[in-house]
């Protein structure tokens, strides 16, 4: 067993206790927008959640998408977003700073900045603790709204 096997190992084998992490690095999710992750399996061995902060920059759009079997709730921080969301892209909404939105299970969506010039800032939390594993992407729906 290799020291990284093993270590994960022993960390899974504890019971999680009370901590303060600090943002991690930002990376761009299969979505196509950057995150910058706080609360998961991986930072601190959660089990059902995760917490993250997303930013979408001026302009800018996800890739349509859902999570399969997660429930997402969004705070927007500052900025304002729009999304389609729907089976086919056919509904949407729009949010600004202090708006709180929730996309159910299986929800197709596809979020975009509403800014040209302004980039929107939120906190996700999804019932998912390794958040990226449950994106299904959907490249049909992606032409839909360009």
């Amino acid at each position: 067993m290799n020291n990284a096997s093993m270590a994960k190992t022993i960390y899974h084998d504890t019971k999680p206790t009370c901590q303060v992490v600090a943002a991690g690095p930002e990376f761009i999710g299969k979505q196509a927008l950057f995150y910058a992750p706080g609360i998961s399996a991986e930072s601190v061995g959660a089990q059902g959640i995760h917490l993250q902060i997303l930013t979408i920059p001026p302009g800018g759009q996800a890739k349509a998408h859902k999570h399969e079997a997660h429930e997402t709730a969004i705070y927007v921080l500052s900025g304002e977003a729009g999304m389609w969301y729907g089976e086919r892209l056919e509904e949407h909404l729009s949010a600004r700073a202090g708006d709180f939105v929730y996309i159910p299970a299986d929800k197709p969506h596809l979020p975009y900045n509403l800014s040209k010039t302004e980039s929107v800032v939120a906190v996700i939390a999804r019932t998912d603790p390794n958040e990226q594993e449950s994106v299904v992407l959907l490249p049909a729906l992606d032409r839909i709204h360009v």
